[in-house]
């Protein structure tokens, strides 16, 4: 016999799942946008800096709209299609992008491509429903590797690849990964959290039942219902029997409310508009500031600016150092990962994030002043650690906040939000390195830092060890 209690709440503290979930790992390889190879593009085409620039911007404007639009579109009609319909975009504009006739061209097609990376949230979201609660930030850890190892592939590619075959394979190649997800689509169940919410609960069961098999073990007595409210006379009800709901279901009137594209507006309802603007704020401040270390690394290191003849000895960095470079500073984040991944279930989401990004303002604080050219880049590399850790945590705790029935939505538009920090970041960064304003441009990120530490001490509460809602109340 099992009380009345939400039945993957069962699920979730039986860690036998952990098998079912390492099978299908494979499923998350997802590319981080790189453009190690706009510089070939640049000289090919004779191309200004800006246009360059371009082709990483569109990218992440891409991703903005996408990230919005595929969490919406996967609350509505599911998490499955969300995988076609992100695959089919990503693979198909990535491919294509390797045959581009004129800048133009290139430039629509990056921007596909970064529409279709903003679906990453519906990718995270469906593995959160899957995840036991006990190591639920563990493993989500484990998937944000994917998007590193992503980072390091693509540097480790065109480090390869671009000095004999040129910038049109490196795209091609790294189109291969999107090409995978639609070969393996086929085997990527439906996510059974999202099924019940829509009243499909013998389809929930029946790959509930299937994980159950393949861990060996049975799932809990009781029955799925869906669309059944609660009401009051059952806080005091008997002892519930083998047929008592154990989930607990959607009402009908937030099935209403979440029909078509009004998932966005329950963002900002009385229950979650706290929540909402609060991620909204961390997201754009951890983005800014994340790559804002990023921009500073490639910035100093390189003495793209010109400002400061203690890092004259690398101010030219071509062809295979470029690589080169890319690839060690993406290793950067490796040691992060790893930090998050201790402290995410030990001490709590919250906890986490806050510590981190202690440390990346410790690290970043001795640039406010010019630091020698070794010295700058060990801190230049610890910040990136932490903010890295940060943005791992945030990316966490963004669908755990909210339910079932806007949780991709949720998660989609707090990501957008931080591409638009990801996005206004360069704007302000490179203008003050490249004026010399090295201080300033530190300093602005060291007050993203501390809002965004603000922000996670006013949430609510921590998702360490909580099960996930299935309804807003």
């Amino acid at each position: 016999m099992i009380s009345r209690q939400n039945f993957f709440a069962k699920l979730a503290n039986d860690n036998s799942t952990d098998k079912w979930i390492m099978k299908r790992l494979v499923y998350i390889l997802w590319m981080k946008p790189s453009n190690v190879w706009g510089q070939a593009v640049k000289s090919e085409w004779q191309l200004s800096s800006t246009q360059e620039s371009l082709l990483s911007t569109i990218v992440f404007a891409g991703m903005l709209l996408g990230a919005y639009t595929w969490g919406i579109l996967s609350d509505n009609y599911g998490r499955r299609k969300g995988f076609l319909f992100i695959s089919m975009a990503t693979f198909g504009a990535g491919f294509l992008s390797t045959f581009s006739p004129n800048y133009l061209s290139l430039v629509a097609l990056r921007g596909l491509v970064g529409f279709g990376l903003g679906g990453s949230c519906v990718f995270l979201s469906w593995f959160l429903e899957f995840v036991p609660a006990s190591n639920r930030g563990m493993w989500m850890v484990v998937f944000s590797t994917f998007w590193t190892f992503g980072s390091i592939f693509e540097a480790a590619l065109a480090w390869i690849v671009m000095p004999t075959l040129g910038w049109r394979w490196v795209l091609a190649f790294s189109s291969v990964p999107s090409f995978a997800l639609l070969i393996l689509f086929s085997v990527a169940p439906e996510s059974p959290r999202y099924l019940c919410m829509k009243g499909k609960t013998s389809d929930a069961l029946r790959i509930l039942e299937k994980v159950a098999s393949v861990n060996q073990t049975k799932l809990p007595p009781g029955v799925l219902v869906s669309g059944r409210s609660r009401d009051k006379d059952e806080e005091t009800a008997p002892a519930p029997s083998e047929t008592t709901p154990l989930l607990p279901s959607l009402s009908e009137n937030t099935k209403q409310s979440i029909s078509g594209f009004s998932s966005f507006f329950m963002l900002l309802s009385s229950k979650l508009i706290k929540t909402t603007l609060l991620l909204w704020v961390l997201f754009f401040g951890n983005s800014f500031s994340y790559y804002g270390i990023i921009l500073l690394t490639s910035k100093l290191s390189s003495n793209q600016s010109g400002c400061f003849q203690s890092l004259q000895s690398t101010r030219n960095l071509q062809g295979a150092d470029l690589y080169t470079n890319a690839f060690i500073t993406s290793t950067a984040e490796l040691p992060g990962l790893f930090l998050s991944a201790i402290l995410v279930d030990r001490v709590g989401r919250k906890h986490s994030m806050a510590f981190m990004f202690g440390l990346a303002f410790i690290f970043l604080l001795p640039l406010l002043i010019h630091q020698p050219s070794v010295m700058t880049t060990w801190l230049l590399f610890g910040a990136r650690m932490n903010a890295m850790g940060t943005f791992t945590v945030a990316s966490i705790y963004s669908p755990e906040l909210y339910p079932t029935s806007v949780r991709t939505t949720g998660a989609g538009v707090a990501s957008a939000v931080g591409r638009i920090g990801g996005m206004v970041c360069p704007l302000v960064a490179v203008g003050l390195v490249n004026a010399c304003h090295q201080t300033a441009a530190v300093a602005l990120f060291l007050v993203a830092i501390v809002v965004s530490v603000v922000c996670i001490q006013l949430f609510p509460y921590d998702t360490k060890g909580r099960e996930l809602s299935d309804d807003t109340s």
